[in-house]
């Protein structure tokens, strides 16, 4: 692969944290974690390849993502850094460190599994190809409503989604799901030696709390966070408690 490297926001100093947000959305979609961590860290907030200003990759799967991750952060300098990733970034961030688990001081994985189940994929794909064949507006209602709860739904933040949504490349929203629909890591965490949170929100209806647990069980020394009333896009709906976790979760010594 040639030289990639994503487009990015830095905040603070300190210890490195690496940020990789939900399919769709971008680099801004943090609701303040970004400004609260950033008090104590140096925090990279990346877009995606094929997401907000990111170039697309000219190779779709899962380990092209990730070394458009590792290059990224090579040319920054950055030697091992803390690694959060949500929904579709938690599944990245998942393999980011199975594969360079040198890099990754710990590993933050959030509204997300770790296998997607086989008797689900093709329903994953569809999302994909839905948009494809008919373009970003006829997948934004059933998204929302499964990324957020009903009372949450005319929240400006909502609004500021279903933009970006919107202004999304079918391609390249079809090409994600195509990478979720095959990811599985599940036998490979038992390998992780890393320090690892794993967060759930209560009521996601993309990623139940089962599949988030299965991560925590499965890598070693492991915990889950639930948050309590919170849907898939936790961070927006459910910010303060989110970004309580994390941070408590990041400054711990051990």
């Amino acid at each position: 692969m040639a030289s990639f490297k994503l487009r990015h926001t830095e905040h603070g100093r300190g210890d490195p944290l690496v940020l990789l947000h939900p399919i769709g959305l971008d680099r801004s979609f943090w609701s303040g974690l970004v400004e609260r961590c950033a008090a104590t860290r140096r925090v990279i907030a990346l877009d995606l390849p094929g997401h907000g200003q990111s170039p697309a990759l000219a190779e779709i799967s899962m380990a092209a993502y990730v070394e458009a991750v590792k290059q990224t952060i090579d040319a920054l300098g950055i030697g091992t850094a803390a690694v959060l990733g949500l929904s579709f970034g938690g599944m990245i961030a998942q393999e980011f460190a199975i594969r360079f688990p040198d890099r990754v001081s710990r590993l933050v994985a959030c509204a997300c599994g770790a296998r997607m189940p086989p008797e689900a994929r093709d329903a994953v794909l569809a999302r994909g190809r839905a948009a494809l064949d008919h373009g970003m507006s006829s997948v934004i209602d059933t998204t929302l409503e499964r990324w957020f709860t009903p009372s949450f739904m005319d929240d400006p933040a909502v609004d500021r989604v279903r933009g970006r949504l919107l202004t999304d490349d079918a391609g390249q929203w079809n090409a994600g799901w195509s990478v979720i629909a095959a990811h599985d890591a599940l036998d490979r965490l038992p390998n992780l030696a890393i320090p690892t949170l794993v967060v759930a929100g209560e009521m996601d209806r993309g990623t139940p709390v089962s599949a988030a647990r299965a991560i925590a069980d499965a890598v070693p020394g492991a915990r889950l966070a639930v948050l309590s009333g919170a849907p898939h896009m936790l961070q927006i709906e459910r910010p303060e408690p989110f970004a309580r976790h994390v941070t408590a979760f990041l400054e711990e010594r051990r």
